[in-house]
């Protein structure tokens, strides 16, 4: 089974079906007085149904073989982590900072205006987020 698209597939599918079974401990409701566990459901339901389309997909197309790159993996895993440390002890807006220019090391070429417009919308999404949502975001 070395076919990478097969394999993305199948991997969504898990994912949806791990987040799809943890998401009918909560209350369902309906869609007039949806409980918690229904948003999780819906958004599982569709992660699995683009996974279901990615199985179909690789078998008419030509098999890719799968190509693991571990230190990119290690790269954006470190990038989330280091994100969660630099905005508890300094704030969001540097977290977000640190998570792009890190993460980017994993792509090539490495383009340091791209990463600078990343994260001006990533930060501009979030102060949105704070601004209109009301959320508790510590960005400055």
């Amino acid at each position: 089974m070395n076919n990478q698209n097969l394999l993305k597939g199948v991997f969504l599918m898990v994912i949806a079906l791990i987040f799809g079974i943890g998401a009918t401990r909560y209350t369902i409701g309906t869609f007039a007085h949806a409980g918690p566990g229904l948003f999780p459901l819906m958004v599982s339901s569709i992660v699995g149904f683009i996974g279901f389309l990615m199985i179909l997909r690789s078998r008419v197309q030509e098999k890719i073989p799968m190509d693991l790159r571990v230190k990119n993996a290690v790269l954006v895993l470190s990038s989330l982590i280091g994100f969660a440390l630099v905005t508890h002890f300094l704030d969001m807006t540097a977290g977000i900072l640190f998570m792009v220019f890190l993460s980017s090391l994993a792509s090539r070429p490495y383009k340091w205006k791209r990463n600078l417009i990343i994260a001006a919308v990533l930060l501009g999404i979030a102060y949105a987020f704070q601004k209109l949502l009301g959320l508790n975001l510590p960005l400055f």
